[in-house]
């Protein structure tokens, strides 16, 4: 497969040219362009902005950066930002794209002095191509080996210095010595309802969507600490404002609209309430394995275990044992059951027919 990648100048003319609205390129359009219109994260953006300021001070690329949090929080604006700030040029691609160590060399030999470049899923990176990474990291150069076999010859190739930002999900995953070459690692955390209101009232403005506080408010509490989902959400209430009333957000409004969509009080959606019903309801509160609640639910594990869990256990309704998922009182009241009085503990004792993974 041949790697993919993206390029562009990320200067204000480029940026400025982009679509201001519509949904075909919507994800680019609400991008911040700078750190100072990045919303959220301000212990990122103030390390982010000393390195940036300091590499523009002394003349040099800035040493490279991680970016680790989970999906929809902002890492690919933040790695455009990044080219922004520098006025640089970015080149974008992706950890699965690269799978041979060349696809790498050739993506690295025509960097310009100064660029730089995202790997979005950095973790999921051939091997290969990561310990090729090593050396243009630190020496900016790659070695090119030439043949097969015994007369194969390795070819030392020079590069030009280069920002390298990688983004992953699940850093726990990233090898050691490809984690410690990075200069700067920033942990994104989950938004409050705070900081979303202030992102989905940043994106009607884009979009030209008429909205009140209390509609925005709404839209950020049931968003799930996430940018993209909020974003998201803020859309779907569009359609239905503009199709079912006068096309102005508000609080009764946005509530009738993700009624619709099936989006509850405290952003769950079908799938998630699936789970806890299952869970509740057919397991008695569990503990039950995700492969056996993922049957019950009609999905395959890896998605119960990737897209709901995470939400319902910091939402407090479910619990990860030992012995299997366990719902909380939590859980039952949102429901709207009363939890036997041991639901929730961790330690739940008995056997069960539902003990596995």
């Amino acid at each position: 497969m041949d790697h993919e990648v993206t390029e562009f100048e990320a200067d204000d003319e480029t940026l400025s040219a982009l679509p201001q609205n519509g949904d075909g390129d919507v994800e680019t359009t609400l991008r911040p362009r700078k750190l100072d219109e990045f919303v959220g994260q301000p212990r990122v953006r103030e390390q982010l902005e000393l390195v940036l300021e300091s590499a523009r001070r002394r003349g040099v690329p800035p040493d490279h950066v991680l970016l680790s949090g989970p999906p929809g929080l902002g890492k690919t604006s933040m790695a455009m930002i990044v080219a922004a700030e520098l006025g640089a040029a970015i080149r974008i691609t992706s950890g699965p794209a690269l799978e041979r160590a060349g696809d790498l060399a050739a993506m690295l030999s025509n960097l310009a002095p100064g660029d730089v470049l995202f790997i979005d899923e950095i973790h999921r990176i051939a091997r290969p191509a990561e310990e090729m990474l090593y050396l243009a990291m630190e020496d900016f150069r790659v070695d090119v080996v030439v043949g097969k076999g015994p007369g194969a010859t390795s070819i030392p190739l020079e590069i030009a210095p280069f920002t390298l930002v990688g983004a992953t999900t699940r850093s726990g995953s990233l090898t050691g010595p490809l984690r410690d070459r990075f200069g700067f690692t920033g942990q994104m955390e989950f938004y409050t309802d705070a900081e979303l209101e202030l992102v989905v009232r940043r994106a009607a403005t884009i979009l030209d969507i008429p909205i009140d506080r209390d509609g925005g408010a709404e839209i950020a509490r049931r968003s799930r600490g996430t940018p993209r989902i909020a974003n998201r959400l803020l859309r779907r209430v569009r359609d239905y404002a503009e199709v079912r009333a006068d096309g102005t957000v508000n609080r009764e409004v946005a509530r009738a609209a993700l009624e619709v969509y099936d989006v509850d009080e405290l952003g769950l959606d079908r799938l998630d309430r699936a789970v806890l019903n299952a869970l509740v309801r057919s397991f008695g509160g569990g503990p039950v394995g995700v492969s056996t609640l993922a049957v019950a639910v009609g999905e395959e594990p890896t998605t119960v275990e990737e897209v709901c869990e995470p939400y319902l256990v910091r939402a407090g309704m479910l619990a990860r044992t030992p012995r299997g998922r366990v719902a909380t009182a939590g859980a039952w009241e949102h429901l709207g059951l009363v939890p036997p009085p041991d639901s929730g503990r961790p330690d739940r004792s008995g056997p069960t027919l539902f003990d596995q993974g």
